[in-house]
């Protein structure tokens, strides 16, 4: 008789983790923080229509990495638990906190009793309607939850993304400073990012009922450029400078060869 193959439980719950993290690892970072307005997520994604960041309800944000189509069917998933609960109870009962609860049993779940989990990390964001008690709600492959008070990280090189965000964030900054943060630790030392390899969304006050709010590429970019230094601006007024006194002195002979196509000799 064969005897059946034997792995140990810890073993098994291992190689799992380490599945779902490095699927996890090579998907884009995104990090969510709250600023003096609201709540504030950017994530790095060049795709114009396939959105990492969404609304859920009326307050109430998700983001995702990882694989695209396991952290759609949550946000789905998410859309129809809320909608549901909205309509039996009242609009007020629909919170961030049992929304990342639901997500939370179920992909602890998947992790402990399905053959593959789910390669997924997801943020569940809610704007506090009176003040600034914002809550983000970080929850882990494996069901783990994390209640975050100033910023979170997910996906991607999140050890060193986070790093870098601890050492620029600060309570309160506005939403063109947090920005400019969050960009500034994605993309680290080695790389920059533009208005349009980005997706950036906020849930702010306002007089509206609905506190979700996508920017588009053209405001992140004026915001972007808003936080260059100071000797960039003088650095192009004085090229500008340069150019205005060389169109005001006289051209050489030299010069006017180039212009006319008749170099010196010797001279390609």
């Amino acid at each position: 008789m064969t005897m059946p193959y034997y792995v140990a439980p810890e073993q098994v719950m291992k190689d799992r983790a380490e599945y779902a993290q490095k699927g996890i690892a090579r998907g884009r970072s995104l990090i969510g923080t709250t600023y003096d307005r609201g709540v504030l997520i950017v994530a790095e994604n060049p795709s114009s229509t396939l959105h990492k960041i969404s609304e859920i309800y009326d307050r109430v944000a998700f983001a995702g990495v990882g694989r695209y189509n396991e952290f759609d069917q949550l946000r789905v998933a998410g859309v129809r638990h809320a909608d549901t609960k909205g309509y039996a109870y009242s609009r007020e009962d629909v919170d961030a906190r049992s929304l990342a609860t639901v997500y939370a049993q179920y992909l602890g779940q998947v992790f402990t009793h399905e053959m593959k989990p789910l390669e997924v990390e997801i943020l569940v964001a809610e704007l506090d309607p009176v003040g600034d008690a914002h809550q983000l709600f970080h929850i882990a492959y494996d069901g783990t939850v994390a209640d975050e008070q100033r910023f979170t990280v997910l996906g991607g090189d999140a050890e060193a993304i986070a790093n870098r965000m601890a050492a620029r964030f600060h309570q309160g900054w506005t939403l063109g400073e947090g920005i400019r943060g969050c960009v500034a630790s994605l993309s680290g030392p080695t790389r920059t990012l533009r208005g349009d390899d980005l997706e950036v969304a906020v849930l702010e006050h306002g007089p509206w009922r609905r506190t979700f709010r996508r920017i588009d590429d053209a405001e992140v970019s004026e915001l972007l450029a808003d936080g260059e230094p100071p000797e960039l601006t003088v650095t192009a007024a004085s090229a500008a400078e340069g150019k205005s006194e060389a169109g005001s002195r006289k051209p050489s002979r030299d010069e006017d060869a180039a212009e006319t196509g008749d170099a010196p000799a010797g001279e390609a």
